[in-house]
C-alpha cells in the first residue's frame, strides 16, 4: 500500500482530520496529515500566496517518500487542499503576487500516484480566490497529468435555496459557480467540485466539513465509496 498525506481544507488543522488519518491506517495505508494549525492559514487570507501551505505539504511529502521505497504517494485533499494539491502537482513555478523567485517551487507530478479530492472547489466566483484557481486551472486544466489518477468526489446533500435554512449553501454556491439553486455538500456544488476527465464521483447525504453535524467524506460509514481508488 503506498503512503498516504491528507492536505486539510482551508482555514483548518490538522487535528480535524485525525479520525481519517487512523481509519486509513487501520486499513494499511501508512497515512499523515500536513500539520496545520489553524492560525498557518491567516497569512493566506484575502488572496494572498498559499506558498506557506504548499511548503509544509512539501515536507510532509518528503518525509513518507524517505520512510518508504515505494517512490510514490496517494495524496488527498480537502476542500481547498484539493486545489492547492493540483498546484503542487505542477511544472510551472508558483508565484504569489509580489513573490520572489527563490520562493517557488512545485513539480511533484511523478511522485504523486493518485490526487483524490474531497468537496473541492476547483472553480470559483469569489474575487479573494480567483488568482489562485486561475493560476491551477489556466496551467493543468481537468485531470492534467495522464501518469496521475484523478479522483473527485462531491457531495449530494443541500439544495441551494433562499429561504432560510438553504441560504449559506444557496451563498456559497453561487459565489463559487455562480448559481445558488443548485446540489452540494452545503459548501461547494457537485459542478465544481469535479474535473473534465477525472474520475468524478458523488455521494448522497454527506456534508463539506470534518466539523460537521452529520456525515461528511471522511465519515467510516461514507470512506467505502472512495477509499479503493488509493493504491
Amino acid at each position: 500500500m503506498l503512503p498516504t498525506v491528507i492536505l486539510p481544507g482551508y482555514l483548518e488543522s490538522a487535528i480535524a482530520y485525525l479520525p481519517l488519518q487512523q481509519a486509513l491506517q487501520q486499513l494499511g495505508f501508512p497515512t499523515s496529515t500536513v500539520p496545520l494549525r489553524r492560525r498557518d492559514w491567516l497569512s493566506t487570507l484575502g488572496g494572498r500566496p498559499i506558498t506557506p501551505i504548499l511548503q509544509q505539504l512539501d515536507r510532509t511529502v518528503k518525509q513518507a517518500l524517505e520512510q518508504s521505497d515505494t517512490g510514490q504517494i496517494n495524496l488527498i485533499g480537502h476542500s481547498a487542499g484539493g486545489w492547492i494539491s493540483r498546484i503542487y502537482l505542477g511544472e510551472k513555478p508558483y508565484l504569489g503576487r509580489k513573490e520572489l523567485e527563490s520562493q517557488a517551487f512545485c513539480h511533484a507530478y511523478p511522485n504523486i500516484a493518485n490526487l483524490i479530492t474531497l468537496g473541492t472547489p476547483h472553480i470559483s466566483q469569489e474575487r479573494w480566490t480567483r488568482w489562485n484557481l486561475d493560476f491551477v486551472n489556466n496551467n493543468y486544466p481537468g485531470a492534467f497529468y495522464p501518469s496521475v489518477r484523478y479522483i473527485c468526489v462531491a457531495g449530494k446533500t443541500v439544495f441551494g435555496s433562499r429561504i432560510s435554512t438553504k441560504w449559506l449553501a444557496y451563498s456559497s454556491y453561487q459565489q463559487t459557480c455562480g448559481v445558488g439553486n443548485t446540489w452540494g455538500d452545503g459548501i461547494t456544488p457537485i459542478v465544481a467540485a469535479h474535473l473534465e476527465g477525472a474520475e468524478n464521483l458523488v455521494i448522497e447525504n454527506v456534508f463539506h466539513s470534518p466539523r460537521s453535524p452529520g456525515l461528511w467524506y471522511g465519515s467510516p460509514t461514507i470512506l467505502p465509496s472512495w477509499v479503493s481508488y488509493l493504491s
